[in-house]
């Protein structure tokens, strides 16, 4: 009896250990997703992961319908510019790191190559380039930088919704799996169909 009272503390404290590591390593600022967009600058394709947040479950939906090419210019740290549109928010002071892909003020996205401090929405990270590398990418220093944002050829989707017998209640779905609480206008899973909104 005293060892299962012991293993049972010891995968308690373990799950508690895990959950303030990472609190500290985002909090609220949402999970590591495994979707993945692309960023086109010059004809150069990078790709970012993205994290599990309301906005970037928004911008997934909003790509969907197709790509965006929005135009960026450099604030010193980083390419910087409206979207065109809004996302939802999740603001919370942190610290932007170079390849950081942010939300500022619900619908300007900033591209960083460098660091700043302010109250932000992450997005993601662009993956797999070096400081040097991130500042030749987003054309460091320039103005009108014409930036494609769009989901690739790594799109997940989804062909079909098993209920296994379960009731099925009218909930909806984006096309990459991702349950949606206030389905806008687009291309959602209803019920094991797809559904235009």
């Amino acid at each position: 009896m005293k060892q299962i009272t012991f293993l049972i503390m010891a995968l308690l404290l373990t799950y508690c250990s895990n959950e303030s590591e990472m609190q500290a390593q985002g909090g609220n600022s949402g999970t590591t997703m495994t979707e993945k967009i692309c960023i086109t600058i010059g004809g150069t394709t990078q790709s970012a992961t993205l994290i599990s947040n309301a906005a970037t479950q928004a911008l997934v939906e909003k790509l969907q319908q197709g790509s965006i090419t929005i135009t960026l210019s450099d604030g010193g740290f980083e390419i910087w510019g409206s979207l065109g549109f809004s996302l939802p928010t999740s603001n919370q002071q942190i610290s932007a790191q170079p390849g950081d892909v942010i939300l500022y003020g619900g619908s300007n996205l900033c591209l960083f190559y460098g660091t700043n401090s302010w109250s932000y929405t992450r997005l993601g990270k662009i993956d797999g380039l070096s400081g040097s590398e991130l500042r030749t990418f987003l054309k460091a220093g320039e103005s009108q930088v014409k930036v494609t944002l769009s989901l690739g050829n790594n799109a997940t989707a989804i062909k079909q919704v098993s209920t296994n017998g379960m009731e099925v209640k009218d909930e909806y779905y984006s096309l990459n799996g991702l349950r949606v609480e206030s389905p806008s206008h687009g291309i959602y899973i209803k019920n094991g169909k797809k559904v235009k909104l």
